[in-house]
């Protein structure tokens, strides 16, 4: 084994051990914590690795989590795995419509865009029934998760919902590195460096970024189900342009096309949240010069940093 994956080893080994602390308030912390995780590594796919600042994120991760509440019943339980699988398609097919549209666009515009087509799904859901209006919709039962017969766990005990967002967290991390490995996830980085360049060597950028933004939705959209999974409760808000603001900016601390960038920023920008408003009212202002001053002084983010550790410790080594 590579002596660079030893430090992500014992990290992950550290997180699964966390539940035998018995904090049930941290557990579930660490819960939401992960599942934004896995909401920035969908958005990093875009930003990161094909040069697509998108500011309408949430949507897909709103769609997600709403699929799951539309599909429960009042007094009883969707199905885990049915639910799970619309969700994510649901949330795939959406980005893919709306891809089809916004990237047409570049810059400043592609990024207005995106946020516009998100304010819209947030009104379908804001100020229509099918979404319970501003009140938001409850999922009054949690999913079952059973197989023919045989309940692996039970999302009514925080600490299974805890294993399964770990479990998926790693899966989706493993997943994107292995796209991103693969030629098509080369093809993107090429797109990111020289988009002309690449189109002028025939590949079909268009498809590349639809396939890529189409991908990044339905990730969004597993968030977004484990989300309201956990909470049971699900409203318009996350579906804003904050939620997108958010999660973009867990994407930029932890450093934009970095392995464990947005996992880091994921957990930087919660504790920080966490830590600030125990301590004072005027939380927003130290979180915000907190913000500043890292941009200010890693640049590259939180995961640029690690790697420059790990390269100093271990020597060499780049992940993709």
């Amino acid at each position: 084994m590579p002596r660079r994956h030893l430090a992500p080893l014992a990290a992950l080994l550290l997180v699964a051990l966390f539940p035998l602390s018995g904090a049930t308030f941290y557990v579930e912390l660490t819960t939401k914590i992960m599942i934004m995780a896995i909401f920035a590594l969908s958005l990093d796919l875009l930003v990161g690795w094909t040069g697509l600042v998108s500011f309408g994120h949430a949507a897909y991760f709103g769609v997600g989590a709403y699929t799951l509440a539309l599909l429960s019943p009042k007094a009883a339980a969707a199905g885990m795995w049915s639910s799970l699988a619309l969700a994510i398609a649901v949330a795939a097919v959406c980005a893919l419509v709306v891809g089809i549209f916004v990237l047409r666009t570049r810059g400043i515009y592609f990024i207005m865009v995106t946020l516009a087509f998100a304010q819209m799904f947030y009104f379908v859901f804001h100020d229509t029934d099918v979404g319970g209006g501003s009140d938001g919709r409850y999922v009054n039962v949690k999913p079952d998760a059973s197989i023919l017969g045989f309940t692996p766990f039970d999302f009514d005990r925080p600490v299974h919902v805890y294993y399964v967002v770990l479990a998926m967290l790693v899966l989706v991390f493993l997943f994107l590195q292995r796209v991103l490995r693969s030629p098509f996830g080369r093809a993107l980085s090429g797109i990111r460096a020289n988009e002309q360049r690449m189109r002028a060597l025939g590949f079909p950028v268009m498809a590349y970024k639809l396939a890529a933004f189409t991908l990044a939705g339905g990730l969004a959209g597993l968030a977004g189900w484990l989300l309201a999974a956990q909470s049971g409760f699900v409203n318009p808000e996350i579906l804003s342009w904050h939620q997108s603001g958010n999660v973009l900016l867990m994407v930029i601390l932890g450093g934009a096309g970095t392995p464990y960038g947005p996992i880091a920023g994921a957990f930087a920008l919660t504790l920080l949240h966490e830590l600030f408003s125990t301590l004072t009212t005027h939380w927003q202002l130290w979180l915000g010069i907190s913000i500043v001053l890292i941009v200010l002084f890693m640049p590259g983010g939180l995961g640029h940093l690690v790697r420059r550790v790990r390269a100093s410790l271990f020597g060499g080594g780049r992940d993709v």
